[in-house]
């Protein structure tokens, strides 16, 4: 009896003990203003944002040193990243490619088409967030790619901060796509 008590007391004191998990959403972009404007005909087609293995996950990834990587267990991502990545995505290039139509799913003759391969979107231990990748746009008679790396300074430590920073670098990629389609185009 006096074991069953002693198993019992000590399960109830490891699940007392036991960190909650933390739940990550990006921060929501906000478009300058909605306006309806006439597209000019021109259409973008934004491919569904690839990660590599270890970001597809749910854990929030963290560089603990040159050659190790961390996936946390207990700090994790609300929603799957990919979606959240794409969404972002297009809130930044519909405010940022005015007169475009810019959309997920084609439904012109020959839109123009845009794949973003993320291979790094995480936190390092120089207080740093990455943001690192390519993007590859297609149209009727090019292919595009081009990488992009962008590295976010943390203000202060946490999770809290590491995925402000990491937005901030998603926006910056963002803005910077829309900017070199507008001017491919």
């Amino acid at each position: 009896m006096m074991k069953r008590w002693s198993l019992l007391l000590l399960l109830l004191l490891g699940a007392c003990s036991s960190p909650q998990k933390n739940y990550y959403q990006l921060p929501a972009v906000t478009a300058s203003s909605a306006v309806v404007s006439k597209t000019s005909g021109r259409q973008l087609l934004v491919a569904p944002v690839t990660l590599t293995d270890a970001l597809a996950g749910n854990g929030i990834v963290f560089q603990t040193s040159d050659v190790r990587y961390t996936l946390t267990t207990q700090n994790q991502w609300a929603s799957p990243l990919d979606q959240q990545l794409q969404l972002a995505l297009l809130t930044a290039l519909r405010s940022g490619l005015p007169g475009w139509d810019v959309t997920t799913s084609g439904a012109g003759a020959t839109p123009v088409t845009l794949q973003v391969n993320v291979t790094a979107f995480q936190g390092r231990f120089d207080g740093r967030a990455i943001v690192r990748g390519e993007w590859v746009l297609r149209d009727k008679s090019r292919v595009v790619t081009q990488p992009f790396n962008v590295e976010v300074s943390l203000h202060e430590d946490g999770y809290d901060a590491l995925v402000k920073a990491l937005a901030q670098g998603w926006q910056q990629v963002s803005l910077s796509l829309a900017h070199q389609v507008a001017a491919l185009s």
